[in-house]
């Protein structure tokens, strides 16, 4: 039941100056008695939707009018449309410029956040980060302003879902279309990683993929922005004590412990970890609390993806586990160079690459297709030679239905993943990329689900003259039982950093 009557309806549109010129407004409900054989509707609820039909309001304007507001529908030089929806920190709108109707996405700080100085300070480093940036692959932004105490930000508008809503909407993606989507946020994390910006909230969440089928990240909130010279810039993780940031499913191991020295390839394992969620349709690590999950990401290896997915492709799976090594040093070593090992990829099963530009791929000098991380997929070094182009396979996301705009917002849940091992695992099939076996890893785990656990082995500094005595035997025992200090050292910095963290999301929610 609307709270307004049909003619105290009309009143609060003409008063919202929601519509510029009231004879516009005049001739539309002329209009709309013809229709109604001469006569406005009784209930408001209809002219309503008369006005939507029409392209007079939209929903989201009419339910404000019903409600008795005629307020609150402007923002600066931008006429607000809809609510598109609300995080931790943010609520977002569907706006658009009153003078050059172009739309576009407006984030407003709540008003009971303007006096933290933690969010206004982050809010502001978001658009002073975005700011930097200007690539296909990253939302725009605009302008940042206030209203009075109402603190925005204006970016690009994506008119398309999030890869987390996508892939709950839809389920796991088809192999090409996931090492697609992942090469072009990889691209477009190197553009800001060469701007001197570390993501540190990569995400499903926070990708969005317009009608085109172009991933551009989102969210640059948490940015860590690092100065010309190679200084951190005012880190408010360090000027607000806040030792953990990001999103506890796509954190990398170091990013627990301290958020605010991590670099890029932080970036490169939360992006893995996202490559694992649209293979599978979960993070890594999908069940525990919160605590035991970020414990995981130091000690324990995902379930592999041929669970969920029996016939991936060995060395698509292979891309995905070295980018979530728990080593930084065992990952690829730039964005750049997962871009070109998944577009090589793509290449040896005759699909091309498409960010929706139908240009060539963008990747910076730094590219390489090195499963390893070095310059070449196999070793010593050279590149594996690739197979001749086919017909491209036709998508399983074509023809979908159209998504809501409600489905273009980041979702804001806090949760857990971790980190695999390096497998060695025959690859099958012609069409497979070949991979050199991998190179062990120091520091990662021999099996899956089975910590690693340095034995400190027993050495004199020299061959033995004699058997050893029953002494000696037992004193090494004890030894070998011992856990290794480092170990000791590594479990109570990650359960101080796990403190921190209950800390921010108990001050958060």
């Amino acid at each position: 039941m609307a709270a307004v009557s049909v003619e105290k309806f009309v009143d609060l549109l003409k008063r919202s100056k929601l519509i510029e010129h009231l004879d516009q407004l005049a001739k539309e409900l002329a209009e709309i008695k013809v229709e109604r054989g001469g006569r406005l509707p009784d209930d408001p609820g209809e002219l309503a939707e008369a006005l939507i039909d029409r392209g007079v309001i939209t929903r989201w304007q009419a339910d404000k009018l019903l409600e008795g507001r005629h307020k609150g529908f402007f923002l600066g030089k931008y006429r607000l449309q809809g609510h598109i929806g609300s995080g931790g920190m943010s609520a977002v709108y569907l706006a658009a410029h009153v003078l050059m109707h172009r739309q576009a996405a407006i984030k407003v700080l709540p008003r009971n956040r303007v006096e933290d100085s933690s969010y206004l300070a982050r809010f502001y480093q978001e658009a002073e980060a975005a700011a930097r940036l200007d690539d296909r692959n990253i939302v725009r932004i605009y302008d940042v302003d206030n209203d009075g105490d109402i603190h925005y930000i204006v970016m690009e508008y994506v008119d398309g879902p999030d890869l987390q809503r996508l892939v709950k909407r839809d389920g796991p993606l088809d192999y090409e279309t996931a090492a697609n989507y992942i090469a072009q946020a990889a691209i477009g994390l190197d553009h800001a990683h060469q701007a001197g910006l570390v993501h540190r909230d990569v995400k499903p969440a926070n990708l969005l993929v317009d009608p085109k089928g172009v991933v551009k990240i989102l969210d640059m909130g948490l940015a860590r922005l690092v100065d010309k010279d190679g200084d951190e810039k005012a880190s408010l993780t360090v000027a607000h004590d806040e030792n953990v940031l990001g999103t506890a499913d796509y954190l990398a191991p170091e990013q627990a412990l301290d958020s605010h020295s991590v670099d890029e390839r932080a970036d490169i394992y939360s992006l893995g970890c996202t490559l694992y969620f649209l293979l599978t349709g979960h993070p890594p690590f999908p069940e525990g609390t919160l605590p035991q999950r970020l414990m995981m990401h130091q000690t324990k290896a995902p379930a592999r993806i041929e669970i969920d997915r029996p016939d991936i492709p060995q060395d698509l799976s292979l891309i995905c586990e070295r980018m979530m090594a728990k080593s930084p040093d065992a990952r690829p070593q730039s964005a750049a160079t997962v871009a070109s090992q998944l577009i090589d990829w793509l290449s040896a099963r005759g699909q091309s690459f498409n960010d929706g530009s139908g240009s060539s791929p963008r990747i910076g000098s730094g590219s390489s297709g090195n499963l390893t991380g070095g310059s070449g997929l196999g070793r010593g070094g050279s590149r594996t030679k690739t197979s001749p182009s086919r017909r491209p396979k036709r998508s399983r996301t074509a023809g979908r239905r159209p998504v809501s705009m409600e489905d273009t917002v980041a979702d804001a849940e806090n949760t857990q993943a971790g980190s695999p091992h390096p497998a060695d695992r025959k690859a099958k099939g012609r069409d497979r990329l070949p991979v050199a076996k991998p190179l062990p890893v120091p520091g990662e785990p021999d099996t899956p689900d089975v910590p690693e656990i340095d034995v400190e082995l027993v050495d004199d500094g020299g061959p033995r003259s004699r058997p050893p005595s029953l002494a000696e035997k037992r004193k090494a025992r004890r030894r070998q039982s011992q856990p290794p200090v480092w170990l000791w050292l590594t479990v109570l910095g990650a359960a101080a950093a796990l403190l921190g963290l209950v800390v921010v999301l108990t001050q958060v929610m």
